[in-house]
């Protein structure tokens, strides 16, 4: 007996042995994919950020998801920075055209104060380019299309200034389109702006973007456009129902079948229905105190009572498995050339889930996709290569219009 509980344990301690150099391999080849190949994220919410509170991302910073060392470790290439415009300035009045073009301003400055790190790029070309020279790339994407205002001429600036995708709406619907968070939907779908907007977008070489916009929006869109659409950080439904800000399945196999990718967001009340209701009960129970205590949200009672909720209650975050189980969803559903990332970073708060906490942590999702059988070649598609090919069609098709 005493014999074999020693066989034994030798046993354990060899699959242990060996468990533990097989993630020590995959970790490896991780790191040396997320090096070899551009990684693209389609939505990192460094402008908006900045706008609010000023930090140096040229160097390590001590709040955010996003700076230049963490992006470098994580072999970040060509994050698209999020021109984001709340949607509350266009409902209040204000000029929204103005902050985008300060936000954009924000990148640009970015890039000026440290060009050998930063470069910006508005087509694949030059992200591939910069990839080489060992510069991170800084395309730009408009999160909410208020800042056009109506007008073609706004469209026709903010393409010369670098924008190359516009989410459509955001939190409420707009001029161009209802938005999925938005009970009120006066256009049941996109307006006949948004629908003109969509074939303008076509035309000069700007993806149109379908994050955030309702489900009648999305089907107006698909009729509309004549290259494939994005949506540049949305999740599966699947696993979420009733979550209208992320995709159905009919709606993902529909903008594939057009070309088209949803590349994955990573917070977890996109991808986690547990998390969903986790944050839920937390809302109800927050807006609970201070309706009966008659306070405001930023009042020091109201801290007190979240701080010590969150004790009693922790957030339920999401996991990396959890996120992975989103991207193999799509590839059964659509394939492997309609998904990529979208994590929207600095964007979703402290939501994100574990393993994937900021830019860093890129290696961690391209191991769990080696672990689940991706190829290498899969996950380039992945990382870039999908966001490449559609990118490319949109500037194909709107110089073929152009030389017309």
């Amino acid at each position: 007996m005493k014999f074999k509980l020693k066989t034994l344990s030798a046993m354990c301690l060899f699959g242990l042995t060996f468990s533990v150099q097989a993630g020590s391999d995959l970790a490896k080849q991780a790191e040396t994919i997320s090096k070899k190949y551009v990684i693209a994220d389609l939505h990192v919410d460094v402008p908006y950020r900045l706008k609010e509170k000023y930090e140096d991302v040229s160097q390590a910073t001590e709040s955010g998801d996003f700076d230049y060392p963490r992006a470098k470790k994580g072999g970040l290439d060509a994050p698209f920075m999020s021109i984001y415009i709340p949607a509350s300035i266009e409902a209040e009045g204000g000029d929204s055209t103005a902050v985008a073009n300060e936000l954009i301003d924000g990148v640009e400055k970015m890039v000026a104060q440290s060009p050998d790190k930063f470069a910006l790029a508005t087509s694949p070309t030059q992200v591939k380019a910069n990839f080489k020279e060992g510069l991170i790339s800084l395309p730009l994407g408009m999160e909410n299309g208020s800042p056009i205002a109506g007008s073609m001429d706004n469209l026709k600036h903010f393409y010369d200034r670098g924008i190359r995708y516009i989410t459509l709406s955001h939190s409420l619907s707009n001029h161009i389109s209802d938005s999925s968070y938005d009970e009120k939907r006066p256009a049941q779908g996109l307006t006949d702006f948004g629908k003109k907007l969509v074939t303008a977008m076509n035309n000069i070489g700007i993806m149109v973007d379908v994050s955030h916009i309702s489900d009648q929006a999305f089907e107006h869109v698909m009729e509309t456009s004549k290259v494939p659409v994005i949506a540049s950080h949305s999740s599966a439904r699947h696993f979420t129902p009733g979550f209208e800000r992320n995709m159905g399945d009919d709606m993902i196999k529909a903008m594939a079948a057009k070309g088209g990718v949803i590349f994955i967001n990573f917070g977890s009340t996109f991808v986690s229905q547990e998390s969903i209701e986790s944050f839920n009960a937390y809302k109800e129970a927050g807006m609970k105190f201070l309706k009966e205590k008659g306070v405001a949200i930023d009042s020091e009672e109201a801290k007190a009572f979240s701080k010590a909720y969150l004790e009693k209650n922790p957030t339920k975050f999401a996991t990396l498995d959890i996120v992975l189980d989103h991207f193999d969803h799509v590839v059964k559903i659509a394939g492997i050339d309609h998904v990529g990332i979208g994590s929207d970073y600095d964007g979703v708060g402290d939501s994100l889930p574990t393993g994937l906490k900021d830019v860093s942590t890129y290696p961690n999702l391209i191991a769990g996709l080696l672990k689940r059988g991706y190829s290498e070649q899969d996950i380039e598609k992945i990382m870039s290569g999908n966001l490449f090919r559609v990118w490319q069609q949109v500037e194909d098709y709107a110089n073929q219009h152009r030389s017309k």
